[in-house]
C-alpha cells in the first residue's frame, strides 16, 4: 500500500506534483522522486516486456512548464543509467509522445506535464504501444519507488535526438487531406474557412501553424501560441472561465 507521501503523487493515470519552490507550496517532485518514478516506470515496463534495461527504446518528451527541462534531464539521465536507448523529443504535445511508441517503434513514452495544472506543478505521463497506463499500472509504478527497488546500472544507454513534432504535424496535414479529399484543392482542404486557435502558452500553438494554416485555414486571431511555461495569459485549462471568455472574444474580433 502506498504510504500518504507517494499516494499524493497519484493523480488518476497520471503522476503529478509541485514541482516549483515559491509557490506557497512544498515541492514534492524533487529529484529524488523524479529518478525513483522512472527506475520505477523501467521496472515496470521491464516486467510487462520481458526486456532488459539495455534492450528498451523509451521516448521523452515535456511540455513548456518551467520546470520541464530539468526534469527531462534527470528522466533521460535514469533512463541511461539503466542501459536503455532514449529518444529525446524535447518540446513535444502529449498525443506526438504516444504516437511515437507507434511510428518509430518505442516500447514506451514518458511526457513530462501536469496538463491543465498551475505552471508550479509537473508530473509524468507515461505510454506503452496499448496506449496509455491504467490506475492500477501508475499505483505499481509508484510502489515500486516507494520500495525503494532499483535496477543496477547498466552498459550500453544512449540518446537520440528526434524533432518528432515536425514530423507529427506533417502526418496531422497528411491525414486531414486524405479525409476530406477536397477534389478541387487536394493540398489546401481549409482554405475559407476561418479558425481561431488559442493554444494558452502550451505546446499546442504548432497546430495553428503548422496545421491548419498550412492546409489553407485563416488563422487570424489565434493567440497565446507561444510556449510559455509561466502560463500569463491563462492557466492551461480550456474548462477555466477566464480561458473560454478569452477564445470567445477572439472568434467575435
Amino acid at each position: 500500500m502506498l504510504n500518504e507521501f507517494w499516494s499524493v503523487l497519484k493523480s488518476g493515470t497520471d503522476i503529478r506534483g509541485v514541482a516549483v519552490e515559491g509557490a506557497g507550496f512544498d515541492v514534492n517532485l524533487t529529484d529524488e522522486t523524479v529518478k525513483a518514478i522512472v527506475n520505477g516506470f523501467v521496472l515496470w515496463l521491464s516486467k510487462k516486456t520481458g526486456k532488459t534495461g539495455p534492450e528498451l527504446k523509451i521516448s521523452v518528451g515535456r511540455d513548456s512548464r518551467i520546470s520541464g527541462p530539468h526534469i527531462a534531464e534527470l528522466t533521460k539521465a535514469e533512463l541511461l543509467r539503466v542501459g536503455a536507448l532514449v529518444v529525446d523529443c524535447d518540446l513535444c504535445s502529449t498525443p506526438a509522445m504516444f504516437m511515437t511508441t507507434v511510428e518509430l517503434a518505442c516500447d514506451g513514452a514518458i511526457q513530462i506535464t501536469a496538463s491543465h495544472h498551475p505552471y508550479y506543478r509537473n508530473g509524468l505521463k507515461f505510454f506503452t504501444r496499448e496506449g496509455g497506463l491504467e490506475g492500477a499500472n501508475i499505483t505499481d509504478i509508484l510502489t515500486f519507488a516507494q520500495d525503494g527497488k532499483k535496477l543496477a546500472p547498466m552498459a550500453g544507454g544512449s540518446i537520440v535526438e528526434n524533432s518528432y513534432m515536425s514530423y507529427y504535424a506533417g502526418n496531422l496535414r497528411e491525414f486531414i487531406k486524405e479525409q476530406i479529399n477536397d477534389k478541387n484543392d487536394y493540398h489546401h482542404p481549409l482554405k475559407g474557412f476561418r479558425i481561431v486557435v488559442d493554444a494558452g502558452n502550451g505546446v499546442g500553438g504548432f497546430y495553428a501553424s503548422e496545421v491548419l494554416e498550412a492546409l489553407g485555414a485563416d488563422i487570424r486571431g489565434s493567440q497565446f501560441l507561444e510556449p510559455d511555461g509561466m502560463f500569463p495569459n491563462h492557466i492551461p485549462n480550456p474548462e477555466d472561465a477566464k480561458a473560454m471568455e478569452s477564445i470567445c472574444a477572439a472568434v467575435k474580433a
